[in-house]
């Protein structure tokens, strides 16, 4: 019989959420209620430590889940997990932080399977950043990076052996512990540790309920400068190229534009600035502004993808497709992917041309329309 025990009396506090964050919504779903879904699988019994002031709400949320049920938070994650080890009926028990939702079900099994084996399972991912002791601001110590490991949850263990471990550290008033491992190693054995998962965070800042990717459209249309226009001498110079994800394109008429008229990188910016919940280029480089006069559109995509690393995102993906009847671009498809990929920092970038079969403003060679999509991940 597995005891599954979600810790979920905390606050918040760091999250800036106006209630526990595991209430908080999370893709559709209480943070809590896909935690409990994970582990519903495996979980003979769930207990969800919760304060007193939520202990109503997660009732409720605990309605369609029959074998969980609450009981009494501590002023400390480890006073709560005592509480629940007194209440656990399983063989087997599970701890994990409500505010992992993401966790995989490969994780919780390996777990599981360890404690049958070796008595215990500690979820863990190797550390990639190297790692420092610092002391007075001072580095002191940087142990190697091949013998360290961040701790996750689930922390699995025999429920009888981490009942008694938490008994004796409370009975000895000690407070020394961050985690279920810690208690379990100083007072019965080293635990075993086992795969973990990087997408096994927790959720502790505001930034970490963002969704994990996002998707942006973006779209921008730009006019050729009319021939009459030229001849009257009231249209730009009479350029013979265009400029597109800046490749220089040999092109019989000019782009009507402030800047240089880069009609696929201006639906790329705003692609990207509504994947990141920002306003359009017309807000950042507004055309009524002369210091974006003729302005190299590949910079201002260089300032939009700042502003994307800035909210932690990088892109994943990134397709354009640009309608035109003329100038005739496949030879340079190529070339306009490469500038992509290299400002976005993305190999996945595709580009489409086509002609609008001699229909409407494009058809007729009038103008040049541009449609862009990106997705987003967390960085």
């Amino acid at each position: 019989m597995i005891t599954v025990i979600l810790c979920a009396a905390g606050s918040g506090t760091r999250a800036k959420m106006p209630e526990n964050k595991i209430l908080c919504d999370l893709n559709g779903m209480p943070v809590l209620c896909h935690s409990l879904s994970a582990f519903l699988p495996f979980a003979d019994e769930i207990l969800v430590p919760c304060r007193s002031e939520d202990e109503a709400r997660v009732r409720a949320l605990l309605s369609p889940f029959p074998c969980a049920r609450t009981v009494r938070g501590g002023a400390t994650r480890a006073e709560s997990v005592f509480h629940a080890l007194q209440e656990a009926k399983g063989d087997i028990a599970l701890i994990h932080d409500a505010a992992r939702p993401f966790v995989a079900p490969e994780a919780i099994r390996r777990c599981i399977e360890s404690v049958k084996v070796h008595k215990s399972g500690v979820c863990a991912v190797p550390v990639t950043d190297t790692v420092a002791r610092v002391c007075d601001g001072a580095i002191s110590d940087m142990p190697p990076r091949e013998t360290l490991y961040a701790l996750q949850t689930p922390q699995g263990f025999f429920t009888r052996e981490i009942r008694s471990a938490y008994e004796k550290t409370f009975a000895e008033g000690r407070d020394d512990f961050t985690d279920d491992s810690g208690i379990y190693a100083a007072y019965v054995a080293p635990p075993r540790i086992v795969a973990g998962d990087r997408n096994n965070r927790k959720l502790t800042f505001p930034e970490d309920f963002a969704p994990a990717e996002r998707v942006g459209f973006g779209t921008d249309t730009h006019a050729f400068e009319h021939q009459d226009e030229i001849d009257r001498g009231i249209a730009r110079l009479n350029l013979n190229y265009i400029k597109l994800c800046g490749v220089t394109v040999l092109s019989d008429r000019a782009i009507k534009a402030h800047s240089d008229g880069d009609v696929a990188v201006h639906a790329l910016m705003d692609a990207l600035l509504s994947a990141i919940d920002e306003r359009d280029i017309g807000y950042f480089f507004p055309d009524t502004d002369p210091a974006y006069r003729n302005a190299d559109s590949m910079q201002l995509l260089a300032r939009v993808m700042d502003m994307v690393r800035a909210k932690h995102f990088k892109v994943q993906n990134a397709s354009l497709s640009v309608l035109c009847e003329r100038p005739r671009l496949f030879p340079h498809i190529e070339a306009m992917r490469s500038n992509l990929r290299a400002a976005l920092g993305c190999e996945n970038v595709a580009v489409a041309a086509g002609t609008n079969e001699k229909l409407g403003y494009i058809g007729e060679g009038r103008g040049i329309t541009v449609y862009a999509t990106v997705l987003l991940s967390r960085a």
